[in-house]
């Protein structure tokens, strides 16, 4: 009798997983399938572009800060305006806050200077600023670098170990 009882929990509770996990297959789907919203229709106008200052730090020389963009064209309602920017207090700063690269890994350590270096090469220019091609940069050796962790997504970490326990627990 005991046996017909613990086999119906089995099955009670697999059929709660199962129903579970059917769940978390339909919200992962619901998640991919979403649509981008499409693009707002922009009007023609005979407006130029709009022409940006490089970023000016309210204080010091780095962090939050403001640009003045200008614009041409008959019709405009606006030909000048101020935009907040913001400019890092790091490395990065001496290409300019407007220009960003893409970086390849870290070289090995040069002994004789005890730096690494590695070298970036111009992914995007903003505001029409005026950027170095490609820049190499140096840091002092001894630090490591973390791996980066491989992009599986949340729903699909979780569907795996709960397959796993249904294998080993309800199915044998």
């Amino acid at each position: 009798m005991q046996a017909q009882q613990y086999q119906q929990q089995r099955r009670k509770f697999a059929a709660a997983f199962l129903a579970f996990i059917f769940i978390l297959a339909a919200v992962d789907t619901a998640e991919a399938g979403k649509k981008e919203k499409p693009e707002k229709k922009v009007k023609k106008s005979d407006c130029g572009e709009w022409q940006w200052s490089v970023c000016v730090p309210t204080s010091g020389d780095c962090g939050l800060g403001t640009r003045e963009g200008t614009r041409t064209g008959a019709e405009c309602k606006q030909t000048m305006k101020t935009q907040r920017c913001k400019i890092p207090c790091n490395w990065k700063k001496q290409f300019g806050a407007e220009c960003k690269y893409q970086f390849q890994a870290w070289g090995e350590c040069d002994l004789n200077t005890a730096l690494k270096t590695r070298t970036g090469s111009l992914k995007r220019a903003l505001h029409n600023a005026e950027c170095q091609k490609t820049v190499t940069i140096s840091k002092p050796c001894g630090k490591l670098t973390k791996p980066k962790p491989q992009g599986k997504s949340f729903f699909h970490k979780i569907r795996k170990i709960i397959l796993h326990f249904l294998f080993i627990h309800c199915i044998t």
